[in-house]
């Protein structure tokens, strides 16, 4: 081979390093390109409570916001010790009226939440629902409420929705809650507590029914009692430990008001983390209760309803529930 072919190798084994490699000619080391998610911009948010949140005199704790997976993708966050729990709103293109406050999960050891919001409450506004995601305080964190802490969350966010409902172009009679695992056990709690005040007034908002149309509950943590309690979720809502009593005052099946809204339920068989059964007692109280319910139970798809990287179709099963009862024209 001649210089002349030789040099002109050379140049193109520079750009093309395969050719370098067929012919052995040294080229520049190959550098494999990892695409680095990009961070997408957050949703609109506002705080649940404008002048601090109550009970917080002994509170020491330090809000942050975390991957859930070291490296991963920076949009999928946790936040850890709420102090200023907030409402993301995702808003629909063409919105209907309805609207949904969606909790997500985390074991009330932290909010597995994303500022940008997600493919749930995504999939909700491409429905023409106007969805609000919220991040709550924790019990373990030292609030005077203790295991109520997210609940006075919980009860304060429905009754801004409702507050607000012509700012969002909402009608304030067709709000619901879903929720995801320990989410899931707060949406639960919440859709049963409308009988009650959990906090004291704060403002006008605070005279709106803290009472969902209906509720969905996904994978949830239901009850506080063994052998079905999930260890971790019982933990942090009573870190001090607890009596019978007040485990079975957060067990969602053993306090199921006559006038429960329609609750929708679903979980996967195989769900090592909160095992079906939490759905299963609930189902059972709600039906001996008359409450209108309906259950899912998937045969795959762990915690979380994911089969292969992908959705069961809980969601999709949930709609039409949904309509039935007044959420959706």
């Amino acid at each position: 081979m001649d210089r002349r072919r030789l040099l002109t190798l050379g140049a193109a084994a520079a750009f093309f390093p395969q050719i370098a490699c067929a012919l052995s000619i040294p080229g520049p080391p190959v550098v494999p390109i990892k695409l680095v998610p990009a961070l997408k911009p957050p949703l609109e948010s506002f705080k649940l409570w404008p002048n601090g949140a109550p009970g917080a005199k002994k509170v020491t704790v330090k809000e942050d916001w975390i991957l859930r997976n070291a490296g991963g993708d920076p949009n999928d966050t946790a936040a850890t010790h709420v102090t200023d729990p907030i409402l993301m709103v995702r808003r629909p293109k063409n919105p209907n009226g309805a609207a949904v406050l969606m909790i997500p999960g985390g074991g009330y050891v932290r909010v597995a939440v994303s500022r940008a919001g997600g493919g749930t409450d995504q999939w909700l506004a491409d429905q023409g629902i106007t969805t609000f995601v919220m991040t709550y305080r924790l019990p373990a964190d030292g609030w005077a409420a203790g295991p109520e802490t997210p609940l006075q969350d919980a009860q304060r966010a429905i009754r801004l929705i409702r507050h607000r409902a012509a700012e969002f172009g909402i009608d304030p009679k067709r709000v619901a809650v879903i929720g995801f695992s320990a989410g899931g056990h707060l949406a639960g709690w919440l859709s049963e507590s409308f009988g009650r005040e959990s906090y004291a007034p704060v403002d006008a908002a605070d005279t709106q029914s803290t009472k969902p149309l209906m509720a969905g509950l996904f994978y949830p943590v239901m009850t506080m009692t063994a052998p079905h309690a999930h260890g971790g979720s019982v933990k942090q809502l009573f870190p001090q430990g607890s009596t019978d009593a007040q485990r079975k005052a957060l067990s969602l099946e053993q306090n199921v008001p006559v006038d429960m809204p329609p609750t929708f339920l679903a979980h996967a068989g195989d769900d090592r983390v909160v095992v079906a059964e939490n759905s299963l007692m609930l189902y059972g109280a709600l039906r001996a209760n008359k409450t209108p319910t309906e259950l899912h139970i998937f045969e795959k798809g762990g915690h979380g309803l994911r089969t292969n990287g992908k959705d069961e179709p809980f969601m999709e099963l949930w709609l039409p529930f949904a309509k039935r009862h007044g959420l959706l024209g």
